[in-house]
């Protein structure tokens, strides 16, 4: 559960930050939209890293505990694989919801030279 709320904000503030880099900044200096969106994923991460404690305490006040292993199993090669499948599939479902916010951005307008280029 945690890394759902990890993957969660990873997307909601990259794809948020990275839309206002490409707006603002990226405008201002000329960069590319990839230039805009590599800045909004580093903000993503640095937040991710300062948030990772509070998403560990929601999860726990909600109930999510981690099961209790002993030594033995924590060890087994099948106990690694469930733990790190589960982490992906976390942090995909995490990363999906956190994409909502492409649902409210307004479409851009065609530029003139992707109006020539375009096949519509």
């Amino acid at each position: 559960m945690p890394f759902i709320g990890f993957g969660f904000l990873d997307n909601l503030i990259m794809i948020l930050a990275g839309d206002y880099i490409d707006a603002t900044i990226g405008v201002t200096l000329g960069i590319s939209t990839m230039a805009a969106a590599g800045m909004g994923n580093t903000l993503s991460d640095v937040a991710g890293i300062g948030s990772a404690w509070y998403v560990e305490i929601i999860a726990s006040k909600i109930g999510v505990k981690a099961p209790s292993l002993t030594p033995a199993q924590a060890g087994m090669s099948r106990s690694r694989w469930c733990i790190n499948l589960g982490r992906a599939f976390g942090v995909t479902i995490g990363c999906l919801l956190g994409m909502f916010p492409l649902l409210f951005q307004s479409k851009k307008e065609a530029t003139p030279e992707n109006k020539s280029t375009s096949t519509t």
